[in-house]
């Protein structure tokens, strides 16, 4: 059964981050300067150098896992590592993004929230592409990109890693337009990179609610705790079949790993254990692509205040989760003016001012169906015994 990951981008930057929390992990870091990067930030986006400075600027940082079948410097996976996922062969799977999620981090530092944007949100795509599933951004720019690279004579490493910085581009503009946010970072990770980096912190504590058996994805857990990794790990965060809410439950999914993931990144165990930080370190030079420009020593710094009950995760409301559309099937419907405003009002800013008031998260989630969106600690409160919260 073909896999697609969905809640790498994360996990791949928090592991990035958490390098800097040790002194052994801190004098690891400069070895990630050599990450594979792309233009994609534009000019008025981009931050101003806060080179040896510890204070933290306001930003938002767009994560993506790709469903792609190249590495972070466009050569094709090898055959192998595909078998191992069980994703088919290079001609199999597409150029979509299968998670985005943006990372805000408030001026000063302090607690961050990480705001999930379900992959099927029907919106208006930037680029002139008109209106489609949010995820297919990556892929309208990518493809027209890497039809004219090719007609030009570009090939192989090259023409993979310059189309896929144009679908950046195209995911980045959309994603702006439709939050109002500006982008001032990106991180995405590969096929293989959640695959690698699950097991290179020795596999993610999870709780089910009820167990699970699901021959789409793979997915074949009892109920209750159980920790996953490798192809296990993208199993538990890919299935939407057969759960009430499908892919918004498949977030909850990816938040509660996630939480998980994170706890145990920062956690001694792995930071001060040399094999799991090598192993975590070689995960992410394979699997990461970032902005050009990022300076990742420098903001590893200013993150070394990062802490396990640091992160909020939310996702946006949505308004249906079965809207048909002319070209693209079902969808999500969302409403721009309602995300925006739920977005402001998560992130402490007045909500802008609008003719009509936006339909509240809690109606929105009576008239779909679907839970109402919500902020969740990366750390269950006192009362709780679980590590990240059962789920379905």
């Amino acid at each position: 059964m073909r896999l697609k990951p969905l809640a790498y981008g994360v996990l791949g930057l928090a592991s990035l981050l958490v390098l800097g929390i040790t002194g052994y992990a801190w004098s690891q870091v400069s070895r990630l300067q050599g990450l594979a990067s792309a233009d994609v930030i534009e000019p008025a986006a981009q931050l101003p150098s806060t080179a040896g400075s510890t204070y933290v600027p306001e930003q938002n940082i767009l994560l993506v896992g790709l469903d792609s079948r190249t590495d972070a410097q466009g050569n094709p996976l090898p055959q192998n590592v595909l078998d191992q996922l069980h994703a088919g062969d290079s001609s199999d799977g597409g150029d979509t993004t299968d998670t985005m999620i943006v990372l805000h981090i408030p001026e000063g530092g302090g607690e961050a929230t990480a705001i999930s944007i379900p992959r099927d949100s029907y919106v208006q795509l930037a680029g002139g592409y008109g209106k489609h599933k949010i995820n297919a951004a990556y892929s309208y720019g990518r493809q027209e990109a890497y039809n004219k690279l090719s007609a030009q004579g570009v090939t192989g490493a090259a023409l993979e890693k310059q189309a896929a910085q144009a679908g950046a581009r195209t995911a980045i503009q959309t994603v702006e337009q439709f939050t109002g946010l500006t982008i001032n970072h990106y991180a995405a990770v590969n096929l293989v990179g959640f695959y690698s980096l699950s097991l290179a912190v020795g596999g993610v504590p999870v709780c089910l609610k009820n167990p699970v058996h699901d021959s789409y994805s793979g997915a074949d857990f009892p109920a209750g705790e159980q920790t996953v990794s490798g192809t296990q790990a993208l199993e538990f965060v890919r299935q939407r079949h057969g759960l009430p809410n499908g892919d918004l439950d498949r977030i909850a999914r990816q938040q509660a790993f996630l939480a998980s993931a994170a706890k145990v990144v920062l956690g001694a165990g792995t930071l001060a254990n040399p094999v799991k930080l090598e192993k975590l370190i070689e995960a992410v030079q394979q699997s990461v692509t970032l902005d050009q420009g990022w300076d990742v020593l420098g903001f590893a710094q200013q993150m070394r205040g990062l802490s396990s009950d640091g992160l909020t995760f939310a996702t946006i409301p949505v308004q249906s989760l079965s809207l048909p559309t002319p070209y693209d099937g079902d969808a999500v419907k969302v409403d721009p003016g309602q995300v925006r405003t739920f977005i402001q009002g998560l992130l402490g800013e007045a909500p802008a001012s609008t003719s009509s008031a936006a339909p509240s998260v809690a109606a929105a989630a009576a008239t779909s169906g679907a839970p109402p969106a919500t902020s969740a600690s990366i750390v269950p409160s006192a009362a709780s015994t679980d590590l990240s919260g059962c789920v379905n």
